[in-house]
């Protein structure tokens, strides 16, 4: 076979598992309808296809976290419900990732584990405690990874 016709055959194949992706997920509603900002709580507030609201702060979202809020309440719904989209700034965001709890990169979710995992409460302190008297926590163990072919 020829590299153009493979090359077709190989959008054509993305392309309908795209399609059939988006379909999937308009099916299941997680599609944004309106999306605004709550200035008074500096949060973003996003009305789903299925009826469902999300709210999330602002200081969460890579892009936004340091965004003034003229900026931020200056947000588009794009793609069809797909993404959001700031003008002011030319950041797009997935409102599927929005959905399953991903606020950014990688390294950018990391940072806000690492806070998170920095905090500390009067009952964080106590567990630990209780956990410290059963012998600390157990040792992690290695599984080997399974390989698909």
């Amino acid at each position: 076979m020829n590299p153009r016709a493979e090359a077709a055959k190989n959008v054509a194949a993305r392309y309908d598992a795209a399609t059939a992706a988006g379909k999937a997920l308009a099916k299941r509603g997680e599609l944004a309808v309106s999306a605004t900002y709550e200035p008074r709580q500096k949060r973003l507030h996003v009305e789903l296809a299925s009826g469902i609201g999300i709210s999330i702060p602002v200081n969460k979202i890579q892009g936004l976290a340091l965004a003034k809020p003229s900026v931020v309440r200056n947000v588009e719904i794009a793609g069809r419900g797909h993404g959001l989209y700031w003008p002011g700034i030319d950041l797009d965001l997935s409102v599927p990732d929005l959905v399953a709890g991903c606020f950014g990169t990688r390294m950018w979710m990391r940072t806000l584990a690492q806070h998170a995992g920095r905090a500390t409460s009067t009952a964080k302190a106590a567990s630990s405690r209780e956990n410290g008297k059963k012998g600390g926590r157990p040792r992690k163990v290695r599984t080997p990874e399974l390989v698909v072919a």
